[in-house]
């Protein structure tokens, strides 16, 4: 493993003592993934999630909302039925 090339992409800067200590870690990481590889998981479904998740949203209701007038009253600027913002783009 090029521990100075993963420092690199971390933008660290690590002393040989920490270099040989994280090489260390890193390997012993990279050999318990290696046995996970081993397990056979042809007769498991994939999953993005351990638990069951769905999303649960409401039904769309028309309701009245405030007529244009009442909702633009306390507008600091307005033109027409519209708010006035001040100009983002040139």
């Amino acid at each position: 493993m090029k521990i100075d090339h993963i420092a690199m992409l971390a933008r660290l800067e690590l002393t040989n003592e920490e270099k040989e200590i994280f090489s260390k870690q890193l390997s012993s990481i990279i050999e318990y993934i290696d046995k996970l590889n081993e397990l056979d998981t042809t007769s498991i479904d994939p999953t993005a999630h351990v638990l069951p998740i769905k999303n649960i949203f409401r039904d769309d209701k028309l309701k009245p909302s405030l007529p244009k007038d009442k909702a633009l009253q306390n507008a600091p600027g307005r033109t027409d039925d519209f708010y006035r913002v001040p100009k983002i783009i040139e």
